[in-house]
C-alpha cells in the first residue's frame, strides 16, 4: 500500500506507526505522559504535546482508521496540492483539532470555577495524598491523542475538492457522494459533541477543529489564488 503513496502521506503513515510501537515498547502509560496531548493550564502540559499528541493512538483500531482515511483520501490532495502545501494543511488541521478541543475544557472550567487555568486547590480536596492528587489532576485535565483532526480536515478538504467522488459506505453498504458524507459525518460529530455524553471518551471538538481550521485555510488559499488549490 505504501509504495503508491505519496511521499508526505507514506512519511506520516510511518511515523505514526513508529510512534506507535515505541509506545508500546517504553510503555503506554509513560508515553502518554510525555507526548500525549493535555490542557494547557495543567501541570502536566508541555509545549511539544501540541504537535506529538498527533502522532498518538488509543489503540491499533485508533491508528488503522486514521491511518487509511490518510492514505485513501490524503493521496488525492497531495497529489493535486504538492507535498508542502498538503503537509502545512495536515499540521494547521491537526493544531485546529486541539486548540478548539482544549478551548471548551477551559469553557468549562470557566463555567465551573469562574477561571479558564484554576489552580490545585480548587480541583483537589485537602487531605489528598500526592498520588490521589496526580489521579485527580489527570483525570480532570484528561488527554487528547491522535491524528483524527488533521484526518478530518483531510475529509473536509475532499469533499470539497472532489464533491462528486463516490464513495462506499461500510454501515450500511451503499454509494454516497464525497460533499454528502462529509457534511453528514460533520453534522454527526456536532451533534455528539453538544450531547457530551458520559463514558464518551472521543474528543468530538477536535474532530469539528480539524475541518474548522481547514476550511479557514481554504478560503484563504481561494481568496489568495482564486482556487482551493
Amino acid at each position: 500500500m505504501l509504495q503508491n503513496a505519496p511521499q508526505v502521506v507514506k512519511n506520516l503513515i510511518i511515523i505514526n506507526v513508529l510512534f506507535f510501537v515505541a509506545s508500546m515498547l517504553v510503555g503506554e502509560d509513560q508515553a502518554v505522559t510525555w507526548l500525549a496531548g493535555t490542557y494547557p493550564g495543567s501541570p502536566f502540559f508541555q509545549p511539544w504535546q501540541i504537535i506529538t499528541h498527533m502522532f498518538m493512538h488509543g489503540g491499533l483500531g485508533h491508528l488503522f482508521f486514521n491511518m487509511f482515511a490518510l492514505y485513501m483520501f490524503g493521496s488525492q490532495l497531495e497529489r493535486l496540492w504538492g507535498p508542502q502545501r498538503f503537509l502545512n494543511y495536515y499540521i494547521i488541521s491537526g493544531l485546529g483539532g486541539f486548540f478548539l478541543h482544549e478551548f471548551f475544557i477551559g469553557l468549562d472550567f470557566y463555567q465551573t470555577y469562574g477561571t479558564f487555568f484554576p489552580d490545585r486547590a480548587q480541583l483537589v480536596p485537602s487531605g489528598m495524598t500526592d498520588r490521589q492528587a496526580i489521579y485527580i489532576l489527570e483525570s480532570t485535565f484528561g488527554r487528547v491523542v491522535g491524528a483524527s483532526g488533521a484526518v478530518f480536515g483531510i475529509l473536509l478538504a475532499f469533499g470539497l475538492l472532489f464533491p462528486n467522488t463516490r464513495l462506499m459506505l461500510l454501515f450500511p453498504p451503499i454509494p454516497i457522494k464525497a460533499k454528502y458524507f462529509v457534511m453528514g459525518y460533520g453534522l454527526i460529530e456536532l451533534g455528539l459533541a453538544l450531547d457530551n455524553g458520559s463514558g464518551d471518551n472521543v474528543a468530538h471538538f477536535a474532530h469539528l477543529g480539524g475541518m474548522l481550521f481547514g476550511y479557514i485555510l481554504l478560503k484563504r488559499w481561494q481568496k489568495e489564488r482564486g482556487t482551493f488549490y
